[in-house]
């Protein structure tokens, strides 16, 4: 795979194992750098294969011997418990046979258990959330930290998470390598960036408003609610896919989805905020494993989850920001494997779906479902930016008694 690189001859095996025959273009820069000991910032679009740039050198760094007791090299910050045991599951792969300890330290699970298990951790993979509990306990301690990894920065950032990773970095030992992970550069993340790492080499892979090329976009217009299902329907039951994500804007409405595609026999699965830690891992591994074939959530799956065999993206409502967009559709289409992402649109969500088409610079391929084609087929007239030409309002009279006109002089 990097054949420039001497890599430990276990993690060759495993690398080929998991048919990771080409190097993507991010873990090209980035690996012989981090072996090289720099610090990275390293912006790449989603399916781009960042984790394996990071899992990949530190494999290599820890398989050359063991952690103290409580004393991880390691440690790799995650703004969500998904991404967590993604990164835990991904690492234990590339570390097979190595005799490696990964723990992933979420909320949701036994304090005391996350406890016992640190005590012969290589790598600790956790939410801000959860690590400082165990740092205030001295459960663990971060003499030994050789890396310090940030993955997702900006969404860290995004969830509140500052005060958190103020308190850990206070811990950190300065003789560290650190790599910042971001998929968009906000004046936040790049002051982080200043703050944490010491002559960084900076590795930007494509652009933030950028679709993968092998993802077609399309958009279905629809008259109303009561049309969108029907047309969800068609599509579950028409297009081609292995596994496909149906995102809402609300948590209510994707209780209300799930419940109506179950009953119309899909194979469903609900994920949102409030389903419980356990009953999350297991929505979605089942989704992984192919016991149900549609994931219905909210933005809480358009980042840090990775399913392969997601082959189709609806937007069952218009996300509100084209960030959001971005990071639904990268769901589908990883890893350079080709993908659908289709939106649908009623007359409330022209406008919206319009200012995305901006962001990106783009615009969305029409796509007609013969038997369902409603009424609504788009605004009459249309600006130059695309959203709907409204007629202007006229003004209402200005509140209050009106003056009674000026009697002539005589």
């Amino acid at each position: 795979m990097f054949s420039d690189i001497a890599l430990h001859p276990q993690l060759e095996e495993n690398l080929k194992t998991l048919g990771f025959s080409e190097p993507t273009e991010v873990q090209q820069k980035a690996v012989p750098l981090l072996l090289e000991g720099m610090d990275l910032l390293v912006s790449s679009p989603t399916g781009s294969g960042k984790t394996g740039a990071y899992l990949i050198p530190l494999v290599q760094e820890l398989s050359a011997g063991k952690s103290p007791t409580r004393q991880p090299k390691a440690i790799v910050l995650v703004p969500v418990r998904e991404l967590a045991e993604q990164v835990l599951q991904q690492f234990n792969k590339l570390a097979a046979g190595l005799e490696l300890d990964a723990v992933s330290l979420v909320g949701g699970e036994d304090f005391k258990q996350q406890e016992k298990r640190l005590a012969r951790a290589d790598l600790v993979i956790a939410t801000p959330g959860r690590l400082v509990p165990h740092l205030e306990n001295r459960s663990i301690e971060l003499d030994s930290l050789d890396l310090l990894i940030l993955d997702e920065a900006d969404r860290m950032l995004e969830t509140g998470f500052k005060e958190r990773l103020d308190q850990i970095l206070t811990l950190c030992p300065e003789a560290r390598q650190t790599l910042l992970i971001s998929a968009t550069l906000p004046t936040q993340v790049r002051t982080l960036a200043q703050k944490l790492l010491v002559d960084p080499e900076w590795i930007r892979v494509g652009q933030k408003r950028e679709v993968e090329e092998g993802i077609k976009q399309s958009i279905v217009l629809s008259d109303d609610q009561s049309h969108k299902d029907k047309q969800l329907c068609w599509l579950l039951e028409n297009e081609s896919y292995d596994k496909a994500i149906v995102f809402c804007n609300s948590k209510t409405e994707a209780r209300r989805l799930d419940g109506f595609l179950r009953y119309h026999k899909f194979k469903a699965a609900l994920l949102h905020g409030d389903v419980q830690q356990k009953g999350r891992f297991a929505t979605i591994e089942g989704f992984r494993k192919g016991t149900t074939t549609v994931l219905v959530t909210t933005d809480l799956a358009s980042r840090g989850l990775d399913v392969e065999g997601v082959e189709l993206v609806i937007n069952m409502e218009m996300p509100r920001k084209g960030d959001l967009y971005l990071h639904r559709v990268g769901r589908t289409g990883r890893a350079g494997q080709e993908g659908q992402a289709i939106s649908l649109i009623d007359p409330h969500e022209w406008n919206l779906m319009s200012s995305i088409e901006r962001y990106l610079k783009t615009r969305f391929r029409r796509k007609l479902i013969e038997s369902l084609v409603g009424s609504y087929k788009g605004p009459k007239k249309v600006k130059a930016s695309g959203k709907a030409a409204g007629t202007k309002k006229k003004k209402k009279p200005a509140s209050g008694k009106k003056k009674a006109p000026k009697k002539p002089k005589k």
